[in-house]
This record gives C-alpha cells, structure tokens and sequence, in this order.
C-alpha cells in the first residue's frame, strides 16, 4: 500500500481514515478537497488537475477521494490500493449532518478559509444534500470500478461499518515515515 485512495459517500470520514491511515504507514496524505478549492468563494485551483497529477507520478500518496471527474481515472489507474468506505446511509446521514451543523454554527474555516453557511444549506452542492442525494450512485460507481479488469491490479478493500474499519486499521503495521 503505497499509493492510496480512501473512497466512499460523502461525510463517511475519508478524511479522518485517510489521515490516520498516513500516519500510521508513513504515507503522504493529501486532502483532495484542499487541492481543488484555491480561495475564498469557494473558487476552484485552475492548477488542480496539474497538481493532482503531480502527486499521482510520485511513489506514495494518500487522497481522500473517490475523485473528482476531472482526475478519477489518473488517481483509479494510478492507485494500487482503493479503501472503500461503503457505509450505509444510516451511518453517513448523521456524520454528515452534524459536521455541517457543527461547522455552520461555529463559523468554523474549511478549504482557504470557506465556511459553510446557513444559504449553502440551499444548494444542491451542500454537502448533507450532495451525500444523501450521490449516495447510492456513488456506491454503484465505485462497485463497478472495482470490479472492471481496468482495475484489476488495484487491491480493493471494502469496509462496510466504522467498527470493521477500526478493526482494520488496528491491525495494520506501523510504518512512520523516516526522520527529515
């Protein structure tokens, strides 16, 4: 496992397996959704997919993502390992919903300084609507990705609940990277 992709619904805690996950094998982690938003407004990095890219050519890499439309492909042929968080919607919806409450209560700064807000509730793009809404199309795509020969080589590993993908980071070796 060197070249990661953690996948699955919206507000399924990719980011928070994802950073754990780094940090225990001495993988560089990157968050996807820092990458593509580049300021204020939620405006998008025109370098995005060059950068993306940049990181996929290297010999490690963890990102949080099932990917963006414009990478999916360079990450899913480039990955030798995709960990799907394939939670139910039970188990996301409240995930979901209480970091956006959470996060538009306390004004709290995401992605170069964005915040959610109470009109971003509105919006199809929101996260809570984005998840409950991607859901099952989201589980479906990553499904069929893992079961396309294209992918063959990538080593699928398919979490269904938090307390098995504990379990599976528990027993997995430590690898810290080397000192600087």
């Amino acid at each position: 496992m060197r070249r990661i992709l953690v996948t699955g619904s919206t507000g399924a805690g990719k980011s928070t397996l994802a950073r754990a996950l780094g940090e225990r094998i001495g993988v560089p982690y990157y968050e996807m959704d820092a990458l593509f938003y580049a300021g204020p407004g939620w405006a998008e990095n025109p370098r995005f997919g060059t950068r993306v890219a940049e990181i996929a050519s290297t010999g490690a890499w963890l990102f949080d993502s099932y990917g963006p439309t414009e990478v999916r492909d360079l990450l899913w042929e480039r990955a030798d390992t995709v960990v799907w968080l394939d939670y139910p919607r039970r188990v996301v919806m409240p995930r979901v919903l209480r970091r956006s409450v959470r996060r538009t209560l306390t004004r709290e700064r995401v992605f170069h300084g964005n915040r959610e807000t109470l009109t971003g509730w509105l919006r199809p793009e929101h996260p809570a609507r984005w998840s409950w809404a991607q859901h099952a199309s989201r589980a479906a795509d990553i499904a069929a990705r893992a079961r396309n020969p294209r992918h063959a080589p990538l080593h699928t590993i398919r979490l269904t609940t938090p307390r098995e993908t504990d379990t599976w980071l528990s027993h997995l070796p430590t690898n810290p990277p080397p000192p600087n």
